[in-house]
């Protein structure tokens, strides 16, 4: 949804764990939906209100 309001801001890719486990394995997919933010320096797994999702990039934001 964010990558939709702000292509320039936000990139997203969909994977599909069960048909690339060589690829959920090299990110540490153990649960879906699990969002990896900036090629993992955070991770949110799970299905989780916005505001969540909004304060893990802000963490990874914050790291910069």
């Amino acid at each position: 949804m964010m990558a939709m309001e702000n292509p320039q801001m936000v990139t997203a890719e969909a994977v599909e764990a069960m048909e690339f486990p060589e690829l959920a394995d090299k990110h540490g997919v153990h649960g879906v939906p699990h969002t990896s933010i900036n090629h993992g320096l955070e991770h949110v797994v799970g299905a989780v209100p916005e505001p969540n999702l909004l304060a893990a990039i802000q963490r990874v934001i914050s790291l910069n």
